[in-house]
């Protein structure tokens, strides 16, 4: 079904079965279609589940066309966590991955974005846009200065993806204030700058990644290979006026 912006609809879960919906999406994404397994993945009642669920809010981009059934319409989800839901859970997801020392130590309010995926018919900006739309309002009604969280390259195998993950570490580094580190015991031998084949960092790097980086997102140092979830991980920083300023700009474009 093609995308109808008018239909797109994003708002936080509301009731278990809301909260089911973006499960069973996740397992969809990360199960059916990228590999993942571990102990979460219910694949009687095909749901993609983990200990942090219960913390969250869930923010659920539906498309009013198609209401009823084990998804009600959910075609894009995020997670999302403040740092009272990290609190509540013992941690924020990604600090099992990074070590988010510097960005805990500095003054900003920050907002952990997990889970995140569309189904695979509405991968593209209409929908991506929706969905940051929603992101932004719930940002700027707590407050938020940052956000951030994993983002990932398909497959746990560093060396498919060294150009791209080479070319972020170059270009993309977070600030010394803000630079995360990944708990990788080995370290991460990125190319120098003169040996990165562009075209193919920019061929490796996933859409999502990409959309954030044009926005002014950043990068922790490293990189995590999650075995369980068959990817390798990087971890995006975000100032939320730059999401906030970047959506109102779109919106602004698609009014006219």
């Amino acid at each position: 079904m093609l995308q109808n912006t008018a239909s797109l609809h994003a708002s936080l879960a509301c009731s278990d079965a809301d909260i089911r919906a973006a499960q069973r999406l996740r397992y969809r994404v990360f199960v059916q279609e990228m590999g993942a397994g571990g102990p979460g993945v219910d694949h009687a009642r095909e749901l993609e589940t983990d200990r942090f669920d219960p913390y969250a809010d869930h923010l659920l981009l539906r498309d009013t066309r198609l209401t009823g059934g084990e998804t009600d319409g959910v075609v894009g989800v995020y997670r999302l966590m403040t740092s009272a839901h990290a609190q509540a859970a013992g941690q924020f997801y990604s600090a099992s991955e990074f070590d988010l020392s510097p960005m805990m130590q500095s003054d900003a309010q920050v907002l952990e974005l997990g889970r995140s995926c569309l189904h695979p018919a509405y991968r593209g900006g209409a929908a991506l846009l929706a969905l940051w739309q929603g992101l932004a309002r719930y940002v700027q009604d707590r407050r938020l200065d940052l956000v951030f969280g994993v983002a990932s390259f398909p497959g746990a195998d560093i060396p498919r993806h060294l150009h791209a993950i080479s070319h972020l570490h170059a270009a993309y580094l977070a600030p010394p204030t803000l630079r995360v580190t990944a708990r990788m015991t080995q370290p991460l031998d990125v190319l120098p700058p003169d040996k990165i084949d562009r075209k193919a960092a920019m061929r490796q790097t996933p859409a999502l990644i990409k959309s954030y980086l044009k926005i002014g997102g950043v990068i922790g140092q490293g990189v995590y290979v999650d075995h369980a979830f068959n990817t390798t991980d990087i971890c995006l920083i975000l100032e939320t006026r730059n999401l906030r300023s970047h959506v109102m700009h779109r919106a602004s474009e698609a009014a006219q």
